[in-house]
């Protein structure tokens, strides 16, 4: 038998020596996952047991050797949701909920455009699906919408299909660029929301262990500046928006200038504006389909 505490101590020294950045909360989410327990009981929860501190121990060794927390317990919050992820599958980031926040509140906005028929709502390189689950999860009672979600990577389809299949998501493995994914859709789309592979492959180097060793390379990298889904993509998105309808795209912070720019020269846009996160960093572009 060990104190949790004790344990939780040490753990937290191991973890920081490997540069993790939390390591304390990281060591008390280990041990919650192993106890079974809130975080916020770990104050009052019994000693682990034996077997537990074994358990404790080896996914402590697995975080200092910066495998993601979250595959280590299994689950990523993401909003109102706990999604389940894993190797093949990249973790969604708390940035990305802003993007979700104007998706929402575009459809809210809206609502009336389509008072007589569900809001068709398509999430691009989906992933984990945490905006589609999220958008179908939060207008449930509230709006009717009919949400698609697109992914062509077929381990992340498996984790999509998990997250996404109890809240009426419909999902497509394919191409998001492809002109045939989703082509009956084409000119009837209310809204795209889109978190694509983004990062360039030049800023590589200066990313987390986590990042770079862990999360899918297709789901991280978009080429060498970062733009080789989001540059054909555009018209993609454009083709499958009715008049009126509106998308918003993640991208890097590096490309505060150039997104709003290629959105805008497509020539199917308007009202085109730059987003910035909780950090105020650049974080994602909207428009709406004239």
């Amino acid at each position: 038998m060990e104190r949790v505490t004790d344990a939780v101590a040490r753990a937290a020294l191991t973890l920081a020596s490997a540069h993790v950045v939390s390591p304390r909360v990281d060591a008390e989410l280990l041990a919650a996952f192993v106890l079974g327990v809130p975080r916020g009981r770990l104050a009052v929860a019994e000693d682990f047991t034996p077997d537990q501190v074994d358990r404790f121990s080896r996914l402590v060794v697995a975080r200092a050797a910066r495998v993601p927390l979250q595959y280590l317990t299994g689950t990523a919050p993401f909003r109102r949701l706990e999604l389940a992820v894993g190797e093949g599958v990249f973790v969604p980031r708390p940035e990305t909920e802003v993007l979700v926040e104007w998706g929402l509140g575009w459809l809210r906005r809206h609502a009336a455009d389509h008072s007589e028929r569900p809001a068709v709502v398509v999430d691009l390189c989906a992933g984990s699906g945490a905006i589609a689950a999220s958008i179908a999860a939060e207008t449930r009672d509230v709006i009717a919408t009919r949400v698609y979600a697109v992914e062509s990577e077929p381990p992340a389809v498996d984790w999509l299909r998990r997250n996404v299949t109890a809240h009426g998501v419909r999902v497509i493995e394919g191409d998001v660029t492809d002109p045939a994914a989703l082509s009956e859709l084409d000119d009837s789309v209310d809204l795209v929301l889109c978190n694509p592979p983004y990062v360039p492959e030049i800023g590589a180097s200066g990313l987390p262990p986590e990042v770079s060793e862990h999360d899918p390379h297709a789901a991280v990298f978009g080429g060498t500046d970062g733009l080789d889904v989001i540059r054909p993509l555009i018209g993609r998105v454009a083709a499958l928006l009715r008049p009126g309808g509106a998308m918003a795209v993640e991208h890097d912070d590096t490309h505060a200038y150039v997104v709003p720019t290629l959105v805008s020269a497509d020539g199917h846009f308007r009202d085109v504006e730059l987003h910035h996160d909780l950090a105020q960093r650049a974080r994602f572009t909207t428009a709406t389909r004239v």
